[in-house]
């Protein structure tokens, strides 16, 4: 089916570029907190996954370097949704400064258009 149908079906625009967005979460946090954290997520259906890792992070926090386990989060979104998204993670993040990355990215057209109808 051609891009241009599938995305009038779907009721998206050309320019819904794919996004990925990067945020991380306490250590403290044990795999059910953060599990409803993520769920929340995808039951707002601002993103359509999100991946969920444990990780270390080593930062400057005033004049200490500190050295936390965490869990990183990437989640997959686009275009039209990431300003949503952005505010859902600041207003329920624990962190005074939480870390929110975000790019475009370019994916297989079957996973797109997946993220895209989510």
């Amino acid at each position: 089916m051609p891009q241009a149908i599938l995305e009038t079906r779907l009721g998206l625009s050309m320019d819904d570029t794919l996004f990925i967005v990067q945020t991380s979460l306490s250590g403290d946090l044990n795999d059910a907190e953060v599990g409803m954290w993520a769920q929340s997520i995808i039951d707002s259906k601002l993103s359509a996954c999100v991946q969920v890792n444990r990780g270390r992070s080593i930062y400057r926090w005033g004049e200490e370097i500190t050295s936390e386990s965490e869990w990183l989060i990437q989640l997959k979104t686009t275009k039209s949704k990431i300003k949503k998204l952005i505010h859902k993670i600041k207003s329920e993040h624990p962190y005074d400064v939480p870390e929110i990355l975000y790019w475009a990215v370019e994916s297989t057209d079957e996973y797109s258009n997946w993220v895209k109808g989510e």
